[in-house]
C-alpha cells in the first residue's frame, strides 16, 4: 500500500496537429527509461478513444513518494544530458508537445488501492 505522502501525477500533453506518433514514439523508446532512471514511476499511459483529442493528446499518471520527491526527481530528469539530447533530437523537426497540463492528486480514503 503506497505511503502517505504518496502522490499523483496526471499529465495530459497536446501535441501540435500529425506530432502525435513522434511524441508516442519519444515515450516508448526513451521518455519511461529515463522517467525510471530519475525514481518517476509510471502508472499507466492513454490516448483519447474519440476525437478532437485522439490525434493529438497523451494522458499519463505517475506516482511520487511525496511532492518534494516529484519536484526533485523532474529537475533531475530535465538535467540529464540524455534527457537533452533525445529532447533536441526528437524536436529538429518541430515541437512535439504544445502544452502540459499538470495535476497533483492524492487517493481517497475510498479508493480502490492502486499497485
Amino acid at each position: 500500500m503506497p505511503a502517505a505522502t504518496t502522490v499523483y501525477e496526471l499529465r495530459v500533453y497536446h501535441a501540435p496537429s500529425g506530432k502525435l506518433p513522434e511524441l508516442l514514439a519519444r515515450f516508448r523508446e526513451h521518455t519511461l527509461k529515463l522517467f525510471e532512471k530519475h525514481g518517476i514511476k509510471s502508472v499507466a499511459y492513454w490516448t483519447p478513444a474519440d476525437e478532437p483529442d485522439k490525434s493529438n493528446t497523451l494522458i499519463y499518471i505517475l506516482q511520487h513518494p511525496s511532492r518534494e520527491a516529484a519536484a526533485a526527481n523532474w529537475k533531475s530528469f530535465q538535467d540529464d544530458p540524455e534527457w537533452k539530447s533525445v529532447h533536441e533530437k526528437s524536436e529538429a523537426n518541430g515541437k512535439l508537445v504544445e502544452k502540459i497540463e499538470s495535476t497533483f492528486l492524492t487517493l481517497t480514503d475510498f479508493s480502490p488501492r492502486l499497485p
